[in-house]
């Protein structure tokens, strides 16, 4: 079973171009980047997979040359398949095992434009950080992510479903039955989250309790992993870094957490390799006083997301019943899976051609206390967007940012339909593409 993903249309668009780059797919582990290029692979009349964890001595072909004509001659014949520029898609899966196929891939954009080249890994930040101009300006990179809300539906059928959501505005909400639909949606995607793993054992077997137990094989496969991030960084130290991540989601981070035995310094160095690994994400305290809105952040401030929101509330062992009946986050983890919900799809609904950096506001001062949640530019205004976990709530710090910036309007994210008051307009949480369009 294939889960439709928006990046198959950008793949799409590449395939069609006359002459293109080298495409380079990165994001986390199991996301589903080789599953995508494998469903491109069916639009080519031949398709050669290069997998050098599989098979390492793949690597030995790019030791001595790097030139694409010879690779490409070498790989036809190992793999018994022609390698036709325009008929045939090659790819380089988990590339990060062979840093010279990395370094071979500005020269195929050089001498053999017209092939149809992609290379992906699961671990290739740390691979990039080692040549950091491998090839600029000759290479294509798409960022990947667990799937979205939006790509949730589709692997539900709902097509329909999710055109009368992105119909929808502030002026024009929702039936109150679809939106209760759309809000059933939502409280199993919390649950479920987008790792097409998990997503696939719900929609083939609708079994919530064995995804579950499919969740719990990914954390364990997640943390196996830390071992590979740096051999000189102790993987003790990442994973008491990560539980200290989840256990904070929602909140500034705090390097002086309950029963630390890090310095800053390494948890900063930990925090830094789960960002390259693409486990989490990064919410900057800016000033937001004009835009840019990273140009005034203070780094110092920080909130940290986790990549998604069903290994989230797995570690966290979070009561997924009440998560499907209630209609206040509130009682539920603090509400901070509705924030870590929300930032995750400000992330996988901008361009997958750039890395998305998520901002929020704080004004602390002795006699006024205020944060909204995120903060986006979108051409020339900043707009403030504060997370509400239930169907109420007071909003001081929203006004008190509008009158202080001088803001137009802000946005409310909520489990309410969609509707105006005052200066804020009022979307769903399940309507972020929404609030981005």
């Amino acid at each position: 079973m294939y889960l439709e993903r928006k990046i198959d249309s950008e793949l799409e668009i590449w395939k069609q171009l006359p002459i293109r780059k080298p495409l380079m797919i990165r994001g986390a582990r199991q996301v589903g980047k080789s599953s995508a290029v494998k469903n491109l692979a069916t639009k080519f009349k031949y398709f050669v997979e290069i997998n050098f964890d599989e098979n390492p001595s793949y690597s030995t072909i790019f030791e001595k040359d790097l030139d694409p004509i010879s690779i490409c001659e070498q790989l036809s014949v190992i793999t018994n398949t022609p390698i036709v520029a325009g008929e045939t898609l090659l790819f380089f899966d988990e590339v990060q095992s062979c840093i010279p196929a990395i370094s071979s891939l500005r020269y195929f954009y050089e001498k053999m434009p017209h092939l149809h080249l992609i290379a992906a890994g699961s671990l290739l930040e740390f691979a990039l950080s080692e040549i950091p101009s491998f090839g600029v300006g000759r290479v294509r990179s798409i960022f990947m992510y667990p799937l979205s809300f939006e790509e949730f539906l589709l692997a539900n059928k709902e097509n329909g479903l999710l055109e009368v959501l992105n119909n929808a505005t502030t002026q024009k909400g929702l039936s109150e039955i679809v939106h209760q639909k759309i809000k059933t949606y939502l409280k199993k995607f919390l649950i479920i989250g987008g790792m097409p793993e998990a997503v696939k054992s719900y929609i083939s077997k609708g079994d919530m309790l064995e995804t579950q137990r499919i969740l719990d094989d990914l954390i364990l496969s997640i943390q196996a992993d830390f071992a590979k991030y740096k051999n000189r960084v102790n993987p003790a130290r990442i994973r008491e870094v990560f539980n200290a991540v989840v256990q904070q989601v929602g909140t500034k981070f705090s390097y002086s957490y309950p029963n630390s035995t890090l310095s800053n310094v390494q948890i900063k160095e930990a925090l830094t390799l789960l960002e390259m690994a693409g486990l989490v994400y990064s919410v900057t305290h800016s000033a937001s006083n004009g835009i840019p809105i990273g140009a005034e952040i203070n780094p110092k401030k920080r909130k940290i997301l986790l990549f998604d929101t069903g290994i989230f509330q797995r570690i966290l062992g979070l009561n997924i019943a009440q998560l499907l009946i209630e209609d206040d986050f509130n009682i539920i983890n603090k509400g901070n899976i509705a924030e870590l919900f929300v930032g995750l799809e400000l992330i996988k609904n901008t361009s997958c051609y750039e890395k998305t950096h998520l901002y929020y506001w704080q004004r602390e001062s002795k006699n006024s206390q205020a944060e909204v949640d995120y903060v986006i530019q979108k051409q020339d205004k900043i707009i403030p967007i504060e997370v509400k976990a239930g169907t109420k709530g007071a909003m001081q710090s929203m006004y008190l940012f509008l009158e202080e910036k001088k803001s137009d309007f802000g946005m409310r994210l909520s489990l309410e339909n969609f509707s105006e008051m005052d200066k804020i307009k009022i979307y769903p949480f399940y309507a972020v593409k929404n609030v981005l369009n």
